[in-house]
């Protein structure tokens, strides 16, 4: 009987990708089976995000009841079990080490052979850990019945320009903006919002300067303060209305040019377009991951 590796998924499209490739790599690194375990990750009937990997061709199976996380903690005898695993030799369960700030770095995973079957469960949020599978990943990510996409002006627009996309999560700006994070983190949401700013304002010089004619594509549900912050006149505004996710994060993979922020499902459009001669430039210290090898190497720093 071959081995398994069962990974948690969970949360939105971008920390669902991490999750999968790290296991994914995991899987053909070791000649195991791969499944996915999804009823731990979205057991809970008010979980904001939902499982959308099932829109791309991956090849994983999903895990049973059987073999699933399956909110282990709810069982005392496995919340016993998974605490003493955490300091054996020999690991069943494999969490993303983090330190007493819950901040995590690459660290390569060892499975030992004692066990059939291996519980992964982490963000993971590193290509480090599946840099070496990238062409087998530009398959399993690939959106099935993409087809309906392709009738789609924005689409045209990437095209027939020389277009650079930006993308600004609500919950990572305008929130901040507004103040609806706790009082002691004012102060940090302040600071992050100019650095924000500033990161994007020295992006769009930096590509005016080595491309002609840059049309700049924005992908964000704030439009209204991002109208506060910048010269809007530049921008053009992606507003999908059909299949949101899909359909935007499909026309961020078509683009060549990417002015990433602190995002997950940014980071995966640039990475996952196939561009030789794309440029992805990033910010030097905003980072939305707990990773500090979250960035790839060679993605321009601003």
């Amino acid at each position: 009987m071959r081995k398994k590796i069962i990974t948690k998924i969970s949360e939105g499209l971008g920390n669902q990708l991490f999750m999968y490739a790290n296991s994914y790599s995991l899987s053909k690194r070791n000649n195991f089976d791969h499944y996915i375990d999804i009823l731990s990750g979205y057991y809970q009937k008010k979980h904001i995000h939902n499982f959308v990997l099932d829109r791309f061709a991956i090849s994983a199976i999903k895990a049973s009841k059987e073999f699933s996380f399956e909110n282990p903690y709810k069982n005392l005898l496995k919340k016993i079990l998974i605490f003493f695993d955490r300091f054996s030799k020999n690991k069943k369960f494999y969490f993303e080490n983090k330190n007493s700030n819950k901040f995590s770095k690459y660290s390569p995973i060892n499975l030992n052979e004692t066990y059939d079957h291996f519980f992964i469960d982490g963000n993971f949020e590193s290509e480090k850990y599946f840099i070496d599978y990238r062409d087998d990943l530009l398959n399993e990510f690939d959106i099935k019945n993409k087809d309906q996409f392709y009738d789609n002006k924005y689409l045209d627009i990437i095209k027939n320009n020389n277009v650079v996309s930006i993308c600004v999560r609500q919950n990572r700006f305008s929130e901040r903006i507004n103040n609806k994070y706790s009082s002691s983190n004012v102060g940090k949401s302040f600071l992050f919002v100019k650095e924000t700013i500033d990161y994007i304002n020295k992006a769009i010089e930096y590509f005016n300067k080595r491309i002609d004619n840059p049309k700049y594509l924005v992908w964000s549900n704030d439009f209204v303060n991002l109208d506060k912050y910048f010269d809007t006149k530049k921008f053009i505004f992606v507003m999908n209305n059909k299949d949101k996710i899909l359909t935007d994060f499909f026309l961020l993979t078509q683009c060549r040019y990417f002015i990433v922020g602190p995002s997950t499902f940014h980071w995966w459009g640039a990475w996952l377009s196939n561009f030789d001669d794309k440029i992805c430039v990033r910010p030097k210290n905003l980072n939305p991951s707990n990773n500090r090898d979250f960035w790839p190497e060679k993605w321009v720093i601003i």
